[in-house]
């Protein structure tokens, strides 16, 4: 994309996967492209969830499609607070029996950690407590069935047909099984969230509907996905930067301390969301992780032939293509971020308090990182998903000593190009224990 720009501009159309693509890469044109009505998101990921989960109503229904928008409302506020708890509660449930063991090392690969931590914590704190004797076994083969579909989600949204790709069409109808009305009713403690859609999709489709399950599915893939991945980077250029740990650290201890708080035995420790957010370091950290990892792009419908009006000049689209923006060409943009290529853990802080004033040509960015999409199409769970790295990383912090023992650095892996947080190209071992 930078070779790109550099031939033809800032703003180009391109051939990709049988679609025209215009992308518009100057941040300060992006307000057009997110506020014209005649650019439509809905009709874009509408194709992409009938393709990949088999959820069909949505392109037909924009009653029920506006309805499972309302219950977005429980991601944020104080809604929020209520999904910590849950966070936390199930993030003991993971560690404690771990915290009871001793103290000599165990060895792990990164990602598969963040993967077996990032899954359970989310799954048991939006959907309850699978309370039979094989839990563990249902959230493990949960998991893997997940991780399978996953591995094809790029060939799927492509429009390769399900038939072509050997056993997924199997593995997501297993998988929308296990969330259908039927087997949701097993596990206790619904969140708010859950609670709203399954309201809502019995308004619309009778209890025994597979397609209820399809429409969890995809709930359950959006909420796990791009938070594993946001982990692994996180944790990645930790582990490769102690010092920056060590700052990190000395963060947390020093608001445990303010807060009258010891670590005591099991995961004693509790953190509100206020607290959480004054932790600057911690915060820049994740960020920086995401300005470096994330290769998503942004996309629009063109609904109508029309005319799109940049301050630069104007350009024709045709009904049928497709609008992008590609958060990326802003991130890595030398003249916004000195070094883009280098992980700084305290890029996003100045004179001790958060950074949020970055320029490009004299100009001051209203946007500078872009992690979550855009506009209406700006990731409902995104409030869920920092905070949730954030009480994982203070654990992690706080009652473990981490190591790396990989030499070989990790790259991103480019085949999920355009679609969110990518997956490392290799694992990563390292090497964790309680801390005496």
């Amino acid at each position: 994309m930078a070779t790109l720009q550099k031939q033809y501009g800032d703003t180009f159309t391109l051939l990709l996967g049988g679609k025209y693509i215009t992308f518009i890469l100057d941040p300060f044109q992006y307000q057009p492209v997110i506020k014209n009505q005649k650019l439509s998101f809905r009709i874009f990921s509408n194709k992409i969830v009938t393709r990949v989960f088999d959820v069909k109503k949505l392109i037909m229904d924009d009653k029920m499609n506006d309805e499972l928008h309302t219950s977005y409302q429980f991601l944020q506020g104080k809604h929020l607070d209520s999904l910590m708890e849950n966070t936390m509660q199930s993030l003991r449930q993971v560690f404690e029996p771990q915290l009871l063991k001793t103290t000599s090392w165990d060895t792990a690969d990164l990602f598969k950690f963040c993967s077996s931590v990032i899954f359970e914590t989310t799954f048991t704190s939006l959907h309850g407590n699978y309370l039979a004797d094989d839990r563990k076994t249902f959230i493990t083969e949960l998991r893997d069935d997940l991780s399978k579909f996953d591995d094809k989600f790029p060939q799927l949204v492509s429009g390769m047909p399900i038939e072509l790709l050997r056993n997924i069409k199997s593995i997501r109808m297993k998988l929308k099984k296990h969330l259908t009305t039927e087997n949701l009713a097993k596990i206790q403690g619904w969140s708010e969230i859950i609670q709203r859609r399954q309201d809502t999709l019995e308004k619309y489709y009778t209890p025994e509907d597979i397609e209820i399950g399809a429409h969890h599915l995809s709930f359950l893939w959006a909420s796990v996905t791009n938070t594993t991945s946001a982990m692994f980077w996180t944790m990645y250029y930790l582990l490769r930067h102690p010092e920056a740990m060590a700052v990190l650290r000395d963060e947390i201890d020093h608001l445990l301390q303010s807060t009258g708080q010891k670590k005591g035995p099991g995961l004693s420790i509790h953190l509100t969301r206020e607290q959480l957010d004054s932790l600057i370091y911690l915060e820049s950290t994740i960020l920086e992780a995401l300005r470096l990892c994330t290769v998503s792009g942004i996309f629009r419908f063109v609904q109508e032939d029309l005319t799109l009006h940049l301050e630069t000049q104007d350009y024709r689209l045709r009904k049928g293509d497709f609008v992008g923006i590609f958060p990326p060409a802003l991130h890595y943009d030398p003249e916004v971020f000195e070094a883009p290529e280098e992980f700084r853990f305290d890029r996003f802080i100045e004179d001790g308090k958060k950074k949020t004033t970055f320029y490009k040509r004299g100009k001051k960015l209203k946007h500078y990182v872009i992690p979550f999409g855009f506009g209406i199409s700006k990731c409902p769970g995104r409030f869920l998903a920092f905070v949730e790295i954030k009480q994982l990383l203070v654990i992690l912090l706080t009652y473990f000593d981490l190591e790396i023992i990989s030499d070989k650095p990790a790259a991103l892996n480019f085949s999920r190009v355009l679609l969110g947080v990518p997956y490392p190209d290799c694992d990563v071992s390292f090497r964790y224990k309680v801390k005496s």
